[in-house]
């Protein structure tokens, strides 16, 4: 597989210089809001949403090799990056539709892939919520929506990133049962976005287990769903299904069960290509942000935010560039 010249420059503008992707993800917009709301006990302004990005985006990226933001709180922000970081633009609106089933997700009204570029997009990103389970209609309407999106990249000739969540309706996605079938929902989800038709460069995947369920992982929390060893062959499995680069997602889980599940993909041999992490770095600042202030939460960001991010960073030297997935010698990777 080969990348035209306006991918091939948008992918490398968000990687390290080996080839591997060492994102920052701050384009949370309606929890966000929410979390900040419950823990200032008030309401969440619009400069407060602009203040809180970019805080985030001034001081870890210079640790981070590209920062993920939206178009609606996220574009001051995306001036205050560091020069050595690219840019990821969200392109769907926050949620989903909850007037019916399936978790049917929408595009930003006021943009268009070719507006996102215009702002300053080295990629477009997407969320879409996806499980193999769904009926076949809830699921063909969503394998359009990912194709149209993947066309209109194609047409703009920039990278396209499709981050999936997997989900059960009426199921609580952190328990026991769910943590059963999150493997196989994680797996196929990564075979089927990968297919051509769809023009997804990056896959942004969840790890295949839930390291609380793990037996014997720090995190463990006393309930098997897997060993240790049904684990690490569940990190196999998914990542052979995979055609197209994949990185993790945090998934709103702590710095320390990230980093975990990171050492067990690297435990496995699994040939991920980095992360796009959010939460795990900077969400226990929010308090900090809500009740004592911007210079406070700078101050948190500085020490806390900024440890967390290297922990990430130091489970990536075990992540694989995707230069080779791409046919890019890695001296031809800038041009």
């Amino acid at each position: 597989m080969r990348l035209t010249p306006g991918k091939l420059a948008g992918l490398r503008r968000v990687s390290t210089d080996r080839g591997v992707i060492a994102a920052a993800a701050m384009d949370q917009r309606g929890s966000l809001q929410k979390s900040l709301a419950k823990e200032k006990g008030g309401t969440v302004t619009d400069s407060m949403m602009e203040e809180f990005k970019s805080l985030v985006t001034q001081v870890l990226t210079p640790h981070a090799s590209a920062i993920l933001l939206d178009p609606e709180w996220g574009l001051p922000a995306s001036k205050r990056r560091a020069k050595n970081a690219g840019l990821l633009l969200a392109y769907e609106k926050t949620g989903y539709d909850k007037t019916g089933p399936g978790r049917i997700p929408d595009l930003l009204d006021l943009w268009s892939v070719r507006r996102l570029k215009e702002a300053g997009a080295d990629c477009v990103k997407i969320l879409l919520y996806y499980t193999p389970f769904d009926p076949t209609n809830i699921n063909d309407t969503k394998h359009a929506w990912v194709e149209r999106i993947g066309d209109e990249c194609r047409a703009n000739d920039i990278p396209f990133f499709l981050e999936f969540v997997g989900y059960e309706e009426a199921a609580d996605e952190k328990g026991f049962d769910y943590a059963k079938k999150k493997p196989e929902i994680v797996t196929a989800s990564m075979k089927e976005f990968s297919r051509d038709r769809y023009g997804v460069d990056v896959l942004k995947v969840e790890v295949p287990v839930n390291m609380k369920f793990v037996e014997g992982a720090k995190s463990y929390a006393g309930q098997k769903a897997y060993s240790r060893k049904e684990a690490l062959d569940l990190f196999r499995h998914a990542a052979g299904v995979a055609t197209k680069p994949f990185i993790y997602l945090s998934a709103g889980v702590g710095n320390a069960e990230f980093t975990e599940s990171l050492e067990l993909a690297a435990e496995a041999g699994v040939k991920f290509n980095g992360v796009l992490c959010g939460r795990a770095t900077w969400k226990e600042g929010i308090p900090v942000y809500a009740k004592q202030g911007p210079d406070a939460f700078r101050k948190w960001l500085e020490g806390e935010g900024v440890k967390n991010i290297k922990n990430v960073n130091e489970r990536l030297k075990a992540a694989a560039p995707w230069f080779p997935i791409y046919e890019v010698e890695p001296a031809m990777a800038g041009v």
